[in-house]
C-alpha cells in the first residue's frame, strides 16, 4: 500500500496530543498515512502556512477556521473545521501581584469558582486589566469575556487585550507584560513551576463542554481529497479513544514530552492529563475532573450550535454582520464530513435529540425548543434559539 504524506502543523500545548499520537502509535500509518508534524511558534504562523498551502491541516484554534473563513486576521481562506480535536484544557492565571492584590479584595482562592473570583479580578487594580490571550480569535478571550461580561462589573471592551504565543506567556507574566493570562495547557502550569504566577480558573468552569482545538483543512483541499480527508480522521479519532483511556495517559505523557514534539519536563505535561494542578508554587495539587477531554461524550463531534454561538461572539469583536458570521461559522464545521467517514467505524453519532451528560453547567444553559441540547455556555442569543439539524 502506498503512503499518502501530509504535512500538520501544531502549537506546542498539549492538546495537539491526537495528531501526535496518530502519527507515534502507527495509527496514521495504518490508514496509509504519515504525518509530517510541524510544530509552529506561534497561531499567526500557522495560519498563513495553511492559507497559503504550505500545511495540508492543522491543529487549530476553534474559532479559527470561522475568522479565516470571514477574512479576519490574515490572509483570507475558507477553511473546514473536520472534527474536533479537543474539549477544554485551558486555564486563566494572573501574575503573582495581582493574587495578591485579588486576596486583598476578599478573593478566597482556589480554582473553580467563577462567580467569586470575577469582582476581585476586576477590582484588584485601579486601571483597566491587561490580559495575554494566544490569539484575537480563540476560545481563550471568548469564553474570558463572556465570564467578566456577565458578571457585569465592567465593559469587556475596556480590557486591554494583548496577543502572547502560549509558549511565550510565561514570560510575559514575568516581564510585567500582562496581568491575566488565558492559555492551554503546560503553559499555564509553566509559570506557576516558574513562581511568576498562580492559577485562578480553568475554563471548564465558564463552560463545561467548550471545543478548544479542532482539525482544520482548506475546504477545497477537503473536496478534492475525501478519501485522504476520511483516512485521517479515522486515524485522529483512533488517536483520541486512545488518549482518553486513563491507562494509557502516563505513556502519552511520555511521548508527548519528546523534543521532537512538545519538548518539556514530563511534570508540565502531567497536570493537564491527569487533571491534577498546583495552582501556586509550591502549593498541593488540586483535582479538577474533566479538565481535558479528547473523545469521551461526543468531544470529536463538530456541532454547527457551537459554532453559532462562536461566530456571534466573533462578530461583536470584529463589529461585522451577526447573521452573516453565524452563517460562515456553521459552513465552516463539518458533521456531514464527520457522519460520512467516522460513522462506519462505529464511532458515536449524536443526533438532534441528544443530550450529553455534564455538558452544560452554566445556569443559562437550557434545553432548546426541539428538545435537544444547545452545546454552549448561553443557550440564547437575544431570545433566539439555535439549533442543529441532525442530518448535518
Amino acid at each position: 500500500m502506498s503512503t499518502t504524506r501530509l504535512n500538520c502543523g501544531y502549537v506546542p500545548l498539549v492538546d495537539s496530543a491526537p495528531l501526535i499520537v496518530a502519527q507515534e502509535l502507527n495509527f496514521a500509518a495504518d490508514e496509509g498515512l504519515s504525518l509530517n508534524l510541524l510544530r509552529q511558534p506561534s497561531w499567526a504562523a500557522l495560519r498563513d502556512l495553511l492559507a497559503l498551502g504550505h500545511l495540508d491541516v492543522a491543529h487549530m484554534l476553534a474559532p479559527m477556521p470561522i475568522a479565516m473563513s470571514l477574512g479576519l486576521s490574515g490572509p483570507m481562506a475558507r477553511i473546514d473545521a473536520l472534527m474536533v480535536l479537543s474539549v477544554n484544557g485551558t486555564v486563566i492565571g494572573v501574575s503573582n501581584e495581582m493574587a495578591d492584590a485579588m486576596r486583598a479584595k476578599g478573593w478566597p482562592g482556589g480554582f473553580a469558582a467563577p462567580q467569586e473570583t470575577a469582582g476581585p479580578l476586576l477590582s484588584a487594580l485601579d486601571r483597566p486589566l491587561r490580559v495575554g490571550v494566544p490569539f484575537p480569535y480563540s476560545m481563550h478571550r471568548l469564553l474570558f469575556e463572556y465570564w467578566i461580561g456577565h458578571a457585569g462589573l465592567v465593559d469587556p471592551s475596556t480590557l486591554h487585550i494583548i496577543t502572547t504565543p502560549p509558549p511565550l506567556m510565561a514570560d510575559a507574566v514575568a516581564s510585567n507584560e500582562i496581568d491575566v493570562f488565558c492559555v492551554g495547557e503546560p503553559w499555564g502550569s509553566v509559570a506557576v513551576g516558574n513562581d511568576v504566577g498562580e492559577l485562578i480558573l480553568p475554563g471548564a468552569a465558564i463552560w463545561a463542554h467548550a471545543p478548544e482545538k479542532v482539525l482544520a483543512a482548506r475546504h477545497a483541499w477537503v473536496e478534492d481529497n475525501p478519501s485522504v480527508v476520511g483516512a485521517l480522521m479515522r486515524a485522529v479519532a483512533r488517536a483520541a479513544a486512545w488518549l482518553d483511556t486513563p491507562k494509557n495517559r502516563p505513556l502519552a505523557i511520555e511521548i508527548l514530552a519528546r523534543s521532537a514534539h512538545l519538548d518539556l519536563p514530563h511534570a508540565a505535561l502531567d497536570h493537564a492529563l491527569m487533571g491534577r494542578f498546583a495552582t501556586q508554587f509550591g502549593a498541593a495539587p488540586v483535582d479538577v475532573p474533566g479538565f481535558l477531554r479528547f473523545h469521551d461524550r461526543a468531544a470529536n463531534f463538530p456541532w454547527r450550535s457551537q459554532a453559532a454561538w462562536i461566530g456571534a461572539e466573533i462578530a461583536r469583536l470584529a463589529g461585522i454582520n451577526r447573521d452573516h458570521a453565524i452563517d460562515m461559522a456553521q459552513r465552516a464545521m463539518r458533521p456531514d464530513c464527520y457522519r460520512r467517514h467516522l460513522g462506519p467505524i462505529g464511532v458515536d453519532m449524536p443526533g438532534a435529540s441528544a443530550k450529553i451528560e455534564g455538558a452544560l453547567t452554566h445556569p443559562m444553559a437550557v434545553a432548546s425548543t426541539r428538545g435537544e441540547m444547545i452545546l454552549g455556555p448561553d443557550a440564547f442569543f437575544d431570545g433566539e434559539t439555535f439549533d442543529f439539524s441532525p442530518s448535518e
